[in-house]
C-alpha cells in the first residue's frame, strides 16, 4: 500500500509554516523541499532553525548542488529522511555514512536522465530511492510517466529500498503509481491548490488503494 506524503516547496515562512501545521493533522509524514537555488532554478525557505512537530516524520529534500555545505542543519534538524540527488558533485557515499551515524536515514533522487544502472553503489547503500518525474524546483509541473520503468531496474538492485515518486503526481495518475510499485508517493500542488486540503489527501489515499484497471 503507498504512503501518500504531502511536499512542501515554498519561499514563503508564513506558507511553510501554514502548510506544516495543516498537513500535520491528516498526515504523519510530510516531505520539505529544500533548494538553495545552486541545484534547483528556484530558492526556498531556509531551513535553519526550523521547528518540527512532534511526532510526524519529515522528508527533507536537499535540492543543492553541494549538500554537504547544508550536512550541519541537516543533522540540528534530524529528520526522518534526508534525500540528495545522484547527480551532483558532492561526496555522497560519505554524507550517507554521517547521516546513518546520526540515525537519519538517506535517499537518493534521480533525474528523469539518470540511469539507476550507472549508480548501484549509492543505490545499495541508502534506505529510499525518489524517482523524480516532474519539474525540479516547481510544483504542478508535467508528469513523465515513463519513469515507472525505472521502479523495476532500481528494485534489481537493491529489492527491499523505499522507492519514492516527486512530480505530478493527483487524483487522475495515483492509482497507477500504486499499482507500479511505488511506496511514496509525494503531493505536491494537488493539494496545496486544494479548497479542502484534508479531503483531497483523503480522496488521493481513496484512489490509489483502488485494485483494477484504470477506468
Amino acid at each position: 500500500m503507498a504512503i501518500i506524503c504531502p511536499a512542501i516547496l515554498t519561499d514563503d515562512p508564513a506558507v511553510f509554516q501554514a502548510q506544516l501545521e495543516e498537513y500535520k493533522t491528516f498526515s504523519r509524514r510530510v516531505q520539505i523541499d529544500s533548494s538553495d537555488g545552486t541545484f534547483a532554478p528556484s530558492t526556498t525557505v531556509p531551513l535553519n532553525g526550523a521547528q518540527f512537530p512532534e511526532g510526524l516524520n519529515v522528508d527533507v529534500h536537499v535540492m543543492s548542488a553541494r549538500p554537504s555545505e547544508h550536512l550541519s542543519t541537516i543533522l540540528a534538524l534530524k529528520p526522518s529522511l534526508c534525500i540528495m540527488h545522484a547527480e551532483v558533485d558532492d561526496n555522497l557515499a560519505g554524507l550517507t555514512t554521517e547521516l546513518h551515524a546520526a540515525g537519519i536515514k538517506v535517499g537518493l533522487a534521480l533525474l528523469k536522465g539518470t540511469f539507476p544502472g550507472k549508480i548501484k553503489d549509492l543505490i545499495a547503500n541508502v534506505d529510499h530511492v525518489m524517482i523524480f518525474a516532474g519539474d525540479l524546483g516547481h510544483q504542478g509541473g508535467n508528469i513523465d510517466m515513463l519513469q515507472i520503468e525505472k521502479v523495476p531496474l532500481i528494485r534489481a538492485i537493491k529489492p527491499d529500498v523505499e522507492i519514492g515518486w516527486d512530480g505530478g503526481s493527483n487524483l487522475s495518475n495515483v492509482r497507477a503509481l500504486a499499482h507500479a510499485g511505488i511506496d511514496v508517493i509525494n503531493v505536491g500542488s494537488a493539494l496545496s491548490r486544494a479548497a479542502d486540503k484534508s479531503a483531497m489527501y483523503q480522496s488521493l489515499v481513496a484512489e490509489s488503494e483502488k485494485k483494477g484497471v484504470l477506468v
